[in-house]
């Protein structure tokens, strides 16, 4: 740790001297993959992330409702596109999420198996054909959640939908671990991870409650990814805290999009653990926007040391220096 101190110690006396900022000054330690102190020419990931929330409306019935969640979306990529965004990720319901109650056969009263029947079909797709439309206008890459129908009598999958930024759906991820209520009466659960690049930087889904796994978080990191995207319509517990947890201990970025009327605002958690940035605290729609570049003074040193180190612990490393000693094997000899 006082090595790491002394290390970005370091880069800030050359940024305060030189004029430049961390990133720039960062640029003449790390070394280079011989093992050189670098001379300038290293190709650093960065890419401009935009986190959304959209007030989550749950009547799939609802025409006008599905309609202004579409008009909503599309007035906040706008706003992600203004502000030079490559990327923007929505919340989980940002078109609808449907009510168990309301989609309950024994429902309002009580909680039954879904009719996907009362789902207003066309109408969904519409919204989201509009989105992949303002997606290629806008050369803007759209990670929108929505329900993804499948053959009858299956149940749908709760997805998240990668929108190019050539208004293409290149991949989807369906929630896996789904929610007693989800799994028993409204979904079929996925079954895999799913990563995809934007400009070099590789990216996980994640979705619902599945904040609450860390074992899917490590999966990702197994996967080499540079970022998380979990969208959620809310789940219990202290979502902010397991996001910057998931970020510190994995190095690396996690966006958490939840709806406007969650109790926090959707942001985005640097590899240290630091939220980068937030969105609005008011409960309206909005847009936080950030660079997530892996040479900035919020993530180098836990990509830089963290990451390979945690890495390399896990890989045996510690077998050779594990000792034969009766004071070692007899765990109750005192002092």
């Amino acid at each position: 740790m006082t090595a790491r101190r002394n290390f970005k110690r370091q880069v800030r006396a050359r940024a305060a001297k030189t004029g430049e900022s961390y990133t720039s000054a960062l640029r003449h330690f790390l070394p280079t993959p011989s093992g050189d102190v670098m001379s300038g020419a290293r190709n650093f990931k960065s890419v401009r992330l935009a986190v959304a929330q959209t007030p989550v409306r749950e009547d799939p019935r609802d025409v006008e409702a599905l309609r202004e969640s579409g008009r909503e979306v599309r007035a906040l990529m706008r706003e992600a596109g203004t502000q030079g965004a490559r990327i923007v990720h929505f919340p989980e319901g940002a078109i609808c999420f449907p009510g168990k109650r309301v989609m309950s056969v024994d429902g309002p009263d009580a909680v039954g198996p879904a009719d996907w029947d009362r789902c207003r079909w066309p109408v969904l797709r519409s919204e989201l054909a509009a989105i992949a439309e303002l997606a290629r206008e806008l050369r803007l890459w759209t990670v929108i959640p929505s329900v993804h129908r499948l053959s009858g009598p299956n149940r749908p999958h709760n997805s998240l939908y990668v929108i190019s930024d050539r208004g293409e759906v290149v991949t989807r991820y369906d929630e896996r671990l789904l929610s007693k209520t989800k799994v028993s009466y409204m979904y079929s659960p996925g079954v895999s991870p799913v990563t995809f690049e934007v400009d070099g930087v590789r990216f996980g889904c994640l979705l619902g409650m599945e904040i609450h796994y860390p074992e899917l978080f490590a999966e990702y990191e197994k996967l080499d990814v540079d970022c998380v995207l979990f969208s959620t319509s809310g789940t219990p517990g202290n979502t902010d805290a397991q996001a910057q947890g998931h970020a510190t201990v994995n190095s690396y970025w996690v966006s958490l999009s939840v709806p406007a009327q969650h109790n926090t605002p959707s942001g985005i958690v640097a590899p240290n653990g630091d939220w980068l940035a937030r969105c609005r605290a008011d409960g309206s729609p909005s847009v936080a926007v950030v660079n997530l570049d892996d040479s900035s003074e919020a993530a180098a040193d836990a990509v830089t040391y963290g990451r390979p180190w945690r890495r390399e612990a896990r890989s045996g490393i510690y077998t050779e220096h594990q000792v034969s000693d009766p004071r070692s094997e007899d765990r109750t000899s005192a002092f």
